[in-house]
């Protein structure tokens, strides 16, 4: 039996039971090699909705369609091997009906091999949580502020930093909760809150600018990386590769220009005949 053959992947119900544990560590991961990269550091890989603006440049994750998420998805499940793998159902796919997002969920699993999927709402998607759950789709949700409604709450602003605003989320993440999902991501929620909710919710909460008294924490990659040119403020930058990118792409173009590279250690010369 191979290397790879050994490695047994990170589960769902792993992932529940890490619940005030040890903190869960996520990323996300669109590509094969970042997917390499963040597997052997993470307990789960998000392909996020967010490749639509990190990889092609849009203004928000609204158009990003079924088809590119499986793309990603079946590219970063060929980069891991451990890492619980889990894709964002994108805008339009779920909201319809529960029996829409159960055709999509299955289409996304089926193709991708992915092992659960993430969406987001919260009371007004528990009824749909629990439909999926039900029938084997392990269901990750999202509360506090969600992107794909962009252009209903006006600009990426944090949630519940006025206390009028504590019981709707903390409801949102209580019936996902009782709906079925085995974790929930709070996004951009004000910490007092994010604590209160790790503490009152049965299930892993996933910090993503919320509070260390989280779960979890994920970050987008390419955010932490420092590759992308505006971050949110939650974003911490582990690394400056934006810049080591640009020195080397500018050193290529100038030996290319100088006509030193290719240099006779990087071309093929003839064999010698016998």
């Amino acid at each position: 039996m191979s290397a790879q053959q050994d490695i047994k992947r990170i589960t769902a119900p792993d992932i529940r039971a890490r619940k005030g544990g040890e903190p869960i560590v996520s990323l996300t991961a669109y590509h094969t090699h970042t997917a390499r990269l963040a597997d052997r550091h993470c307990d789960f890989l998000l392909v996020g909705d967010s490749l639509g603006m990190v990889m092609h440049g849009m203004q928000s994750t609204v158009p990003v369609t079924l088809d590119m998420m499986i793309l990603q998805g079946r590219a970063v499940m060929r980069g891991s091997q451990r890492a619980l793998v889990v894709v964002d159902m994108p805008f339009g796919s779920y909201e319809g009906s529960k029996e829409v997002a159960f055709d999509n969920a299955v289409r996304i699993m089926k193709e991708t091999e992915c092992g659960a999927i993430k969406l987001e709402g919260g009371r007004r998607m528990a009824e749909t949580i629990a439909f999926l759950s039900e029938r084997g789709i392990p269901v990750i949700a999202h509360v506090g502020l969600t992107p794909q409604a962009i252009n209903t709450l006006g600009s990426f602003k944090a949630q519940g930093r006025s206390e009028t605003e504590w019981d709707i989320i903390e409801n949102d993440a209580k019936a996902t909760a009782e709906a079925g999902a085995f974790a929930v991501v709070l996004e951009a929620v004000a910490e007092p809150l994010a604590v209160r909710i790790t503490q009152n919710v049965a299930i892993p909460t996933i910090g993503i600018g919320a509070s260390s008294a989280c779960d979890g924490q994920i970050l987008v990659l390419e955010d932490m990386l420092g590759l992308s040119d505006r971050v949110p403020k939650f974003v911490k930058k582990f690394a400056e590769i934006g810049p080591s990118i640009d020195a080397a792409v500018e050193a290529y173009a100038k030996e290319v220009r100088a006509r030193s590279f290719p240099a006779t250690e990087h071309t093929y010369a003839m064999r010698k005949k016998s």
